[in-house]
């Protein structure tokens, strides 16, 4: 696949969608824009919660760069509906929005439904039906899978534009290259802190990924790709932290990117995490825009 339409290096942000203040989203988005980054990633929806405006809000404060769900859960949002999105929001910013789909981990979808949560694979490929079925569909080139496994990546490969990883370390990428094939999309979110003492990166780095380690679907793929029980253990060994989030100056996370771009990612999205990562570290970004030149 020539040209593809995500490259280069993005951000990954809970704060672009969460934020209070519409208006500071709005030019922190256009300034992302401006200072060189090429997406920007949002987190999907919980039930009751639309996501749907938050991507229209930073797709309206910006030119040209992609708005991506990172991820829609294909149990809590109706294919027919992000369909329709699509197709309304493709009349005014056409070419710019991607879903990111993903079928998320049983101890959510089961928490207020037992036993909803069952055959993820076949699921997911009932949604990719509706999404084609659908007046207007949702296009299998607008449309990343949140795959790790490889029969989701390989539904990735045939289904979709690709794969958006997320909680991943480099040799996943890899393994994720390869299941794809050199023509589908590989999006990997890096979690990233701008701190170069070990204990408190490390710390706020293990705080960061606690939930993480406590979802089964995470804890087997890091499992697959050279650690081991122990290391998943007690809030992560330092070697898992040092690989899930990438902390120190530019240069290490410019060398994470590229160790990420080595092993066949056409794009890395870079979520800032520390205390706050909810809200805006626009100084953090700004320094971060040497790492996406």
């Amino acid at each position: 696949m020539h040209n593809k339409p995500l490259t280069g290096v993005g951000i990954w942000s809970g704060g672009l969608r969460r934020h209070p203040d519409d208006g500071e989203i709005r030019a922190a988005a256009a300034e992302l824009e401006e200072i060189g980054f090429s997406a920007l990633f949002i987190p999907g929806g919980i039930a009751g919660d639309d996501v749907f405006p938050a991507v229209e809000r930073l797709l309206d404060a910006t030119r040209a760069i992609p708005v991506v769900t990172g991820i829609l859960s294909v149990w809590l949002h109706e294919a027919p509906a992000v369909a329709a999105f699509f197709g309304s929001v493709e009349q005014r910013h056409p070419g710019r929005f991607f879903a990111g789909l993903g079928v998320s981990h049983a101890p959510l979808v089961d928490r207020d439904e037992p036993g909803r949560y069952r055959k993820p694979l076949t699921a997911m490929s009932a949604y990719l039906d509706e999404l084609d079925a659908n007046d207007p569909p949702l296009p299998k080139e607008r449309r990343l899978l949140a795959a790790l496994a490889p029969r989701m990546l390989e539904l990735a490969r045939e289904r979709a534009l690709g794969a958006h990883p997320y909680f991943v370390p480099v040799e996943h990428t890899r393994f994720a290259r390869a299941q794809l094939g050199p023509d589908a999309v590989l999006a990997v979110e890096q979690a990233v802190l701008l701190e170069t003492d070990a204990t408190v990166a490390r710390e706020q780095a293990r705080t960061h990924m606690a939930t993480y380690l406590t979802l089964p679907n995470y804890v087997r793929n890091i499992l697959r790709h050279g650690f081991s029980d122990e290391d998943v253990a007690n809030g992560g060994s330092d070697r898992l932290v040092d690989e899930i989030v990438c902390w120190g100056d530019e240069a290490a996370i410019g060398a994470r990117v590229a160790a990420h771009r080595e092993a066949g990612a056409d794009h890395v999205c870079l979520q800032v995490v520390g205390p706050g990562d909810q809200g805006l570290p626009l100084d953090d970004w700004r320094r971060l825009a040497a790492v996406a030149r």
